[in-house]
């Protein structure tokens, strides 16, 4: 395994639920290491064009006005594939679907409101990472 960069989102129902800390500490007890972090609330306009991808998704809209609905913390997470461990740590998008133990069976509240958001390949986390961090 090599050492990657990923991009991790603590979403707003997560900071609303004051989790951040257990959070950042599944990551870092897996061997993941925050090297750039920032604590934000999204413009509608940040979050359309960080979720572009899906604009022709039926759930498009929604999306993007859950992602402003409060703040959220952008994280560049570092280690040996860190693209994959973070997908693991995460469990399936809908929380009913995560395994016991990830964050998202543990934290998230629903499909929509499901705690986190990881990039899902490589090439992807690093246009995620440029897209808050230049």
């Amino acid at each position: 395994m090599t050492t990657e960069k990923t991009l991790s989102i603590i979403k707003p129902d997560a900071t609303e639920k004051n989790v951040i800390g257990k959070i950042l500490t599944r990551f870092e007890d897996n061997g993941l290491k925050i090297v750039n972090a920032v604590m934000k609330t999204l413009t509608k306009e940040e979050a359309e064009g960080f979720y572009d991808v899906h604009r022709e998704r039926p759930f498009f809209g929604e999306l993007v006005n859950y992602m402003t609905t409060g703040r959220v913390l952008v994280t560049v997470l570092e280690g040996e594939g860190a693209v994959a461990l973070n997908r693991k740590l995460m469990g399936a998008t809908n929380p009913a679907e995560a395994e016991a133990g990830t964050i998202r069976a543990d934290f998230a509240t629903d499909i929509s409101a499901n705690a986190v958001h990881g990039s899902d390949s490589l090439e992807n986390a690093e246009k995620e990472i440029s897209y808050f961090f230049g």
